[in-house]
């Protein structure tokens, strides 16, 4: 019998009634001749409330602690839509990560998995029940219930079907699928049938909420075919899968843009081998995420350093740069979170030449002024002021003609 892992989010089961929703979609997904194993989010907005809760409480409230908050409202999702399978003549039963086999690192708040052992699901399907596990948790190899991280739960429902050899995994959320830009900005924009694991990555790392960018990284990894779609109208929406490569590729898949990065610059480092490593190792350290980077050309000996970083990072990250500037010799730490990041991703660009040269013609007609710039093969990103993203990313949907 097929396998198939459903992963629903946190707007997909705000309420009893979309509750209700779901399950009548697992029952009838069992119904067609499916094994199911279901990975929910907490309900509605109970994770930012917990956060909220948790910062009332303790400014900086212990790590080991926040996991055992906020792993609370997936629990309650969990058991709350086995109660609503179970009503609909499925049996179901409800499994926190601890329960499902989830073994992690000991880094709360933002933990990684290491292991999966899928046994108690395992044993749950041969009875002919639908696991539904409690996604974004699991515990530690201190035996710590250990947080995923925001998105966390798309990283569950891949990793179990991985381990538990699924056919495929459904990312249920509340849009249809994978746009060429975000509906929102470009009302033209087109729902993709299917983007390459590295086109989604690339996506995912460039600004696209969804799916979360470690759960395509584990899916590639392990060949699990994703399956974007919205759980409320349930039709067919964007498959990741890997890249055919006998059929020719868009040169252009996407436009996508990220609100959320900030730019620091450390001015006046001295140009010397190693400096550069002991600044991004002590950042590392701290699990600063750093994005795009770019090095000045040496004047006089020195040179300005300037990274991106998400804004969530940006106070732990000046902190790390201006306790090291001192020690490497830097003249000052600077902060700009009046930033957005934009980008071109698309497999066939890597075939054809121009493509960075119409973006940045596309982007000079506009007025949209270029602070950064990076490149992969398949992804063009460039840095510009806050409120000229909108107006670039629509300009450059329409320069490349990705309107349905």
């Amino acid at each position: 019998m097929p396998l198939v892992v459903q992963k629903y989010g946190g707007t997909s089961v705000a309420d009893p009634e979309r509750i209700n929703a779901v399950a009548d979609h697992i029952a009838r997904t069992r119904r067609h001749g499916s094994d199911v194993v279901v990975v929910v989010s907490a309900m509605g907005k109970t994770t930012d409330d917990l956060i909220r809760l948790a910062s009332d409480i303790n400014d900086v409230p212990p790590g080991r602690e926040m996991d055992m908050l906020i792993t609370a409202g997936e629990r309650i999702a969990m058991s709350a839509l086995a109660m609503a399978v179970t009503a609909k003549g499925v049996p179901a039963a409800s499994f926190t990560g601890s329960q499902a086999g989830i073994i992690s690192d000991t880094v709360h708040t933002k933990a990684k998995i290491l292991e999966v052992r899928g046994d108690r699901l395992r044993q749950a399907l041969a009875e002919g029940k639908v696991p539904i596990v409690g996604g974004a948790q699991g515990v530690s190899t201190g035996n710590d219930v250990t947080f995923l991280g925001r998105g966390g739960s798309d990283t569950t429902a891949v990793a179990l079907a991985a381990a538990l050899g699924a056919d495929e995994c459904e990312i249920y959320t509340d849009v249809t699928g994978v746009f060429t830009a975000d509906p929102r900005l470009v009302p033209g924009a087109r729902r993709l049938a299917k983007v390459s694991f590295e086109e989604m990555l690339e996506m995912c790392a460039s600004g696209c909420p969804k799916p979360e960018m470690r759960s395509v990284e584990f899916a590639r990894n392990h060949h699990v075919p994703l399956h974007v779609r919205s759980s409320f109208t349930w039709e067919p929406g964007t498959w990741v899968k890997e890249e055919d490569p006998s059929m020719e590729q868009a040169i252009i898949s996407a436009v996508v843009h990220d609100t959320g990065e900030a730019k620091v610059t450390v001015t006046h480092v001295p140009d010397h081998p190693g400096i550069a490593a002991r600044l991004f190792r002590s950042l590392a350290d701290e699990h600063v995420n750093v994005d795009m980077i770019v090095q000045n050309v040496s004047l006089d000996g020195t040179t300005d350093i300037s990274f991106t970083v998400p804004v969530a990072d940006l106070v732990v990250g000046m902190e790390v740069c201006r306790a090291h500037a001192a020690e490497i010799g830097a003249a000052d730490v600077l902060a700009d979170s009046d930033i957005a990041k934009v980008s071109l991703i698309g497999a066939g660009m890597k075939t054809h030449p121009g493509i960075a040269a119409t973006m940045f013609e596309t982007l000079a007609s506009e007025g949209v002024n270029i602070d950064m710039i990076s490149t992969s093969p398949i992804r063009i990103s460039c840095v510009v002021k806050a409120d000229k993203v909108e107006q670039a990313v629509q300009a450059l949907h329409d320069a490349f003609k990705l309107a349905g």
